[in-house]
């Protein structure tokens, strides 16, 4: 039996202004997997892109302005028919032919994302800041992260739901439930894949959206795991605060304010991940 028979499965699509590649992605998927629901969310589009994604056969889900990528996913995912949804972008960067490869991996994870190659159409500057954003998600989540922001991923609606409220309305969404879903100590599959280069230009701007994503891992691991965060902060306040003293020791031989200050800093905020730990747990035992 094939697994888009066994499984009611969504492809989700969220769209803004991508009236020049929308169709064929429709169509690519369509043809390959005529079973699989493909729901577009239109956010605001002040194109073509709606009536394009009627035309080609999918549901389409209209916002009435512009709210951002992560919106439209979340609407998509309430809205969405299917148990197992795949999201997908609608600018023909990824390519409907991986949707098997997902679909090979259901029930044995609990989300499956594609993580891109080397071979896939990137530009430098976006990889260097990639890289050094799935750095910091790994050690956030203590596992290795190949790829913390793409968009190419499979989920089961209900297990996705639980942090609907925690997604933001950006492009940021990827970030986010992947932090959420492996602190919660749900399971997580990379595949390699393979994009292609994007039909018109991107709307993610680098200075902009990175400085973003920064501050939503913080975030997001301070409320999944605070001591990640405040612990390598106090060591740095209480490391600097030794060196200091040691300093003055040797050149005035005395104990100084600013040492005080930044040993006792060092404490505190050792202190503040203790309780936030503490909260962070007590919110875990309330939730099934």
């Amino acid at each position: 039996m094939e697994l888009n028979q066994k499984y009611k499965i969504t492809v989700l699509l969220p769209a803004y202004n991508e009236e020049q590649s929308i169709d064929t992605t429709i169509s690519k998927i369509r043809e390959l997997h005529p079973d699989i629901e493909i729901l577009v969310v239109d956010d605001g589009s002040t194109d073509g892109t709606m009536r394009k994604a009627i035309e080609a056969g999918a549901s389409v889900w209209p916002h009435p302005y512009n709210i951002g990528n992560g919106a439209a996913v979340k609407t998509g995912i309430r809205n969405a028919s299917g148990e197992w949804i795949i999201m997908m972008d609608a600018d023909g960067q990824h390519d409907p032919a991986d949707i098997s490869r997902f679909l090979e991996n259901i029930d044995k994870y609990d989300m499956v994302v594609g993580a891109r190659s080397k071979k896939s159409k990137t530009s430098f500057h976006r990889d260097l800041a990639n890289k050094f954003y799935n750095w910091l998600a790994s050690f956030v989540c203590d596992f290795r992260i190949q790829d913390l922001t793409s968009g190419f991923r499979l989920v089961r609606k209900q297990t996705a739901l639980q942090f609907l409220n925690l997604l933001p309305n950006t492009f940021s969404y990827p970030s986010t439930i992947t932090i959420a879903f492996l602190r919660s100590g749900h399971t997580l599959k990379y595949i390699p894949i393979k994009t292609h280069e994007r039909s018109g230009k991107s709307k993610i701007k680098l200075l902009r959206d990175g400085s973003r994503f920064f501050l939503i891992i913080t975030k997001i691991a301070t409320l999944y795991s605070p001591l990640r965060i405040f612990l390598p902060v106090s060591f740095l306040f209480f490391m600097t605060g030794l060196l200091y003293y040691l300093y003055t020791f040797i050149t005035t031989h005395r104990f100084s304010n600013m040492s005080a200050v930044l040993l006792t800093t060092a404490i505190i905020i050792f202190m503040m991940g203790l309780v936030s730990e503490q909260i962070t747990q007590l919110r875990y035992d309330r939730t099934e």
